[in-house]
């Protein structure tokens, strides 16, 4: 199943139900008295916040949502049934808008239920309408229309800590080996063209697919990856070893997170060497003290030494338990 983190749905309350013309029979009187009872309240449609990255692709064939119809009302001046709320999942970091009035939702909290739109009153009965001066009332209303709006859903990752970086900087092997994920990885650009979540002992990590040079303005698929960036609480910035200039790649996704959001700048960065298998010790240790200028916080692996996996895992471990 392809994922998806943006679609536009239609959606539509339920519409209340029809008052009626009802009434109570007693011998030798063809009208004892008005019974008509109001018609049920159309469903409400609410968005629940849940832990599933995926669930808009069970939407992509399905793009309209209606509530229930109230029920009309029944002899005996019974109100009819109420339409059964419709709940709507929705990924946990999703930022829902209502296209027709502009109103923007965040979703932050799994579990959490906001509402998206009333239902409508349901029409009233004949009873409704019995007054001293008009003991036969013979009129009753329909039920009011639901509401309805169109919705753009976006989806905004909420992680502990988000793995940036250019394409093929082994972001999606480190995070495979720190959470088990299994994130797609390959030795070309733009192996991950979605991002994936893993769990590291509790911390959420998310692998951001990689970001190019004009990222901020739409290259690539830009926008629609950075926007996952901003509510993670670490960025983990990997660069590969094997890159020719590696401050030029630092520098390039610092200026495409700035671009994007000067906010992002303001987050917890942490530099992640990646591949340090492919070179020695001594280069890797000048790597080191030419990136500590602009960031002192900086870490190296390769996963092809458990230790190398072991010694990241327990310093990203500690580090975020700081920021929790």
């Amino acid at each position: 199943m392809a994922f998806i983190d943006e679609i536009k749905l239609n959606i539509k309350a339920g519409a209340g139900g029809n008052g009626v013309v009802r009434w109570r029979h007693l011998k030798g009187k063809e009208y004892s008295g008005a019974s008509g009872g109001d018609g049920g309240k159309g469903s409400n449609v609410y968005a629940k916040a849940v832990r599933d990255v995926s669930i808009l692709a069970r939407y992509k064939n399905t793009k309209n949502f209606e509530g229930e119809k109230g029920e009309d009302g029944m002899k005996d001046s019974k109100r009819g049934k109420s339409g059964k709320d419709l709940v709507i999942d929705l990924p946990l970091g999703a930022v829902v808008t209502n296209l027709n009035t502009g109103k923007r939702t965040h979703l932050l909290k799994e579990g959490e239920v906001v509402s998206l739109l009333k239902g409508g009153n349901g029409g009233y009965g004949n009873e409704h309408f019995k007054a001293s001066t008009n003991v036969t009332p013979k009129q009753s209303t329909k039920g009011k229309p639901g509401e309805e709006a169109d919705f753009l859903i976006e989806l905004e990752l909420i992680a502990d800590a988000g793995l940036v970086g250019l394409p093929n900087a082994g972001k999606s092997s480190l995070l495979n080996e720190l959470t088990k994920a299994k994130s797609k990885i390959g030795s070309y650009a733009f192996t991950t063209l979605e991002p994936y979540l893993g769990d590291m002992e509790g911390f959420i990590l998310a692998d951001i697919p990689g970001l190019i040079e004009g990222a901020s303005e739409g290259r690539g698929l830009g926008h629609k990856f950075l926007r996952h960036i901003k509510r993670t609480k670490i960025i983990l910035h990997c660069i590969s070893m094997e890159s020719e200039n590696i401050e030029n790649d630092y520098q390039t996704i610092r200026n495409e997170l700035e671009n994007y959001d000067a906010e992002l700048l303001g987050k917890k960065e942490i530099v992640i060497l990646t591949k340090t298998d492919l070179t020695d010790p001594e280069s890797l240790k000048k790597t080191i003290k030419k990136i500590s200028k602009e960031n002192p916080d900086i870490l190296s692996v390769t996963v092809y030494d458990n230790e190398s996996i072991k010694r990241l895992k327990d310093d990203l471990i500690k580090i975020l338990r700081e920021y929790n």
